[in-house]
């Protein structure tokens, strides 16, 4: 039997309305645990003022989201949300209603541990639900947020070899010091708005060759 907490779905979210009709490409934007998660909202910026975009943050990814930041027309979905969206047999998946209704999933910042999650196929929160499920017809883009030591770890090696079989796109880190700890190489988070343009690129592409149904 569902509890109690589970049974009591959020206010604001009641409806979970899906069927946007307005035309704009459907963007799914993503954010993890890192510092570099600050910039979210200017990502979501970003995209909404070309797309219809919904907002997944992991709970890690909330300390550092100051969501005054995320444009108001932008709903922000969290792990509590996926429980919460859900009450009886009836009543729809958030993470598979996530998938279907998205053209395109864009994860950034991703951090390193959630990259090694997707290239192992675990789904413990709702974003690595919706990429466990995704239709990987549709493109997927990760934008890695990390320091240098873990970018160029080997692991991470494995990791990125992995993604590009699934055909998860990567859009290169940036090259600076990062944060704090004073090192300097590849990691940084890609400008917001390269990684805008690389993904506005990629589907008008697609759009113009046929590969997007749209």
């Amino acid at each position: 039997m569902a509890s109690e907490s589970r049974k009591r779905k959020s206010p604001e979210r009641e409806s979970m309305p899906f069927g946007d009709d307005s035309g704009k490409p459907r963007i799914l934007l993503a954010a993890c645990g890192c510092v570099a998660a600050v910039q979210f909202g200017h990502i979501c910026k970003c995209f909404s003022e070309w797309a219809e975009v919904k907002a997944v943050a992991t709970d890690d990814a909330l300390s550092f989201i100051d969501r005054a930041t995320i444009p108001k027309d932008v709903v922000l979905y969290t792990d509590e949300d996926d429980w919460r969206s859900w009450g009886t047999t009836a009543d729809g998946i958030l993470h598979i209603q996530l998938r279907r209704w998205a053209e395109i999933l864009v994860i950034a910042p991703v951090s390193a541990n959630t990259l090694a999650k997707i290239a192992g196929g675990l789904c413990d929160n709702l974003l690595t639900c919706i990429v466990r499920a995704w239709d990987y017809s549709k493109p997927v883009f990760v934008a890695p947020s990390m320091n240098f030591f873990l970018w160029k770890s080997p692991f991470t090696d494995n990791v990125l070899l992995s993604l590009k079989e699934l055909g998860i796109a990567l859009i290169t880190p940036a090259s600076k010091s990062m944060a704090d700890d004073g090192d300097h190489g590849n990691g940084t988070l890609a400008d917001p708005v390269n990684i805008y343009g690389t993904v506005r690129l990629s589907y008008e592409s697609r759009r113009r060759s046929g590969g997007s149904d749209g």
